[in-house]
């Protein structure tokens, strides 16, 4: 009796909780006159959390502490104020907050501002501040509080989404991000005077929504005089940085050789940009001479830059992470900038890319295998966005699947970013249905290729993911022994009446108009529709304060399966669009894994 106690007192822990167990950090980020201070998030203490970090004196210290967690916050440029987003369970609709970096009681940051849904922030260095926020009633709005002033004053308001971009070193100009064209997906800029309100400068590429190309601000010159703004443009058929004037007009086209998409932000000299280049899952760094127009290469190992800034001496600090390497904070002048205490996150196996020939172009796909030989039981982890993809980068999830020797497919279906706009704009109107066109056709190949067994596949996925696993489902019965699905859309019309109105106006975008426009679209689109034709099992896991896929709709899907006694299970738990808990994640990770052990006779345990 004793030998057994002990015996499971000194159980290891699974490899795969210990990799959602290991302390992380993000990407610090750092005050913009005041350098040796900065912010990160960190699960340290089990739960996603806010820290400062006081490099000079080396000290750190967790800022908040909420059972849901808290991950948006951000530094006043002189590094006196920590700002953090206070919502109620991860519903997303509240207030910012602020707080001393060096401690005390946290107080309103913008009293007179009420409770809404984040749309971008700004901090001057005089106190100048400038709010976006988005209300189901007001739409959006964004709100500008002068130092000494009796509150903030709003200075912009549109029905359609719309968000801060930035503040001018001086304080003096405002850029807002908007749609008021219509077109959720590609916005138009508008440059503000913080005087007046007045309009400094406009730029639309999109020609009043008549062409699919967006714009995005990547931030003011860090140079006080300096009217230059750096834009994200999508031109050439991708993103790509370019300099505008907004005061004398002037637009500087920057000759960036490289595929796919290329995102920047100044050096805090202004003189040359920190470019990040993402292309077919991968990404890198180069630095950009202005004066010049020199590209040099960054050097960073083979995998994903997930986050960079390039620091006042010159360096450039990187969280760079692969499939096989849990991820890391690093700094070009050498060694770990940020290193968590405690054990590390066990390593995974690396991908391999797969290309296969779909009907709108050529899908690219990164898989994971177990050890030993195949065909395996496969799991397509669907990624969420849609505007989003997998990358050679550490992931916790795909990781567990691989220790319990399945096959793990990530496919970046027609959506995706990083292979263009064409690809990524191709799903209009046939929204999820041309997503599992690509998805299909990969799972054809593995199928073919040996890699999956057909008799033991499992789609998976949260958020847009896991509305594509409910669509596939239904649409493809035959395809699919198990469905797992995250925080999904299940019955569209539902989900766009109860969503936040930023989403409402991206379905808008997607599908061609709301439900009463185009409800054909919407029906051919939503899982609900195809419910009575799933066979596989599934199991769903939802937030009952989701603000994104909210509960209702998912009920009326559950309510139809349980009419018909289909098998299915539901996990409902208390937060919003996923969870911040690291306990919780891996709750989900093991009803997933026990799910379809249960069903597909896999083993229940790792090897």
């Amino acid at each position: 009796m004793t030998e057994s106690r002990n015996a499971e007192a000194t159980e290891p822990t699974p490899l795969w909780e210990r990799r959602f167990r290991a302390p992380r950090v993000s990407l610090p980020e750092w005050a913009e006159d005041a350098p040796g201070r900065s912010l990160f998030v960190s699960n340290a203490t089990g739960t996603y959390e806010l820290y400062a970090w006081d490099r000079t004196t080396g000290r750190q210290r967790q800022v908040t502490d909420r059972p849901n967690g808290t991950t948006d916050g951000a530094l006043s440029p002189d590094g006196a104020w920590i700002w953090w987003f206070s919502d109620t369970d991860g519903d997303e609709f509240g207030v910012w907050m602020r707080q001393p970096f060096a401690g005390g009681a946290d107080e309103p940051a913008v009293p007179g501002l009420g409770a809404s849904y984040p749309a971008g922030l700004a901090l001057g260095r005089d106190g100048t501040l400038v709010v976006g926020r988005s209300t189901d009633e007001d739409g959006s709005t964004v709100h500008l509080v002068r130092p000494g002033a009796d509150g903030p004053v709003e200075i912009y308001r549109h029905r359609e989404s719309a968000g801060v971009g930035d503040l001018s070193y001086d304080g003096s100009l405002v850029a807002v991000e908007h749609t008021e064209h219509g077109d959720a997906m590609h916005s138009a800029l508008r440059v503000l005077r913080a005087s007046d309100a007045g309009v400094v400068a406009e730029l639309d590429d999109t020609g009043g929504g008549t062409e699919e190309l967006g714009l995005s601000v990547l931030g003011f010159a860090p140079v006080a005089g300096d009217t230059r703004l750096l834009v994200g443009h999508q031109r050439r058929g991708r993103w790509e940085p370019m300099l505008w004037d907004v005061v004398t007009g002037v637009e500087t086209d920057l000759s960036l050789d490289l595929p796919g998409d290329v995102s920047a932000e100044w050096c805090p000299d202004g003189t040359g940009l920190l470019v990040v280049h993402s292309f077919e899952a991968r990404s890198e760094l180069w630095r950009y001479e202005i004066g010049t127009g020199a590209l040099v290469r960054v050097e960073t190992p083979a995998g994903s830059v997930s986050g960079a800034t390039a620091r006042p001496d010159g360096s450039v600090e990187y969280l760079w992470s692969s499939a096989a390497e849990p991820p890391v904070v690093r700094s070009t002048a050498g060694g770990v900038v940020l290193d968590p205490p405690g054990p590390k996150a066990p390593p995974s196996v690396p991908v391999e890319d797969v290309w296969v020939a779909g009907p709108g172009g050529r899908v690219h796909a990164l898989v994971q295998r177990p050890a030993g030989e195949g065909p395996f039981p496969t799991v397509f982890e669907v990624h969420g966005g849609p505007t989003w993809h997998d990358s050679d980068a550490f992931a916790s999830g795909p990781a567990a699947w691989v220790d319990h020797g399945y096959a793990v497919v990530r496919v970046n279906y027609r959506g995706s970013t990083g292979y263009g706009r064409e690809w990524t704009d191709a799903l209009k109107h046939r929204v999820g249905l041309i997503e599992l066109e690509d998805i299909e056709a990969v799972r054809a190949w593995a199928v073919e290729s040996g890699l999956a067994d057909p008799d033991r596949l499992v789609l998976s996925g949260g958020s847009w993911g896991g509305y594509l696993t409910l669509l596939g489902l239904g649409t493809r019965p035959d395809a699919w022994a198990v469905g797992l699905a995250a925080v999904p859309v299940a019955d569209y019309v539902t989900a766009y009446e109860d969503e936040m109105e930023a989403l409402k106006a991206l379905d808008r975008t997607l599908l061609g108009g709301s439900p009463e426009d185009v409800p054909e679209r919407y029906a051919a689109s939503s899982p609900l529709t195809y419910v009575d034709a799933v066979t596989a099992p599934v199991h769903i896991s939802a937030g009952v304060n989701d603000p994104r896929c909210p509960i209702r709709q998912i009920e009326n899907y559950v309510d139809r399966l349980a009419a018909r006694g289909a098998v299915h299970e539901v996990y409902r738990y208390d937060a919003g669009h996923g969870s911040l808990v690291v306990e919780e994640r891996i709750k989900q990770v093991a009803l997933d894994l026990a799910f379809a052990a249960k069903h597909l006779g896999t083993r229940a345990t790792e090897d």
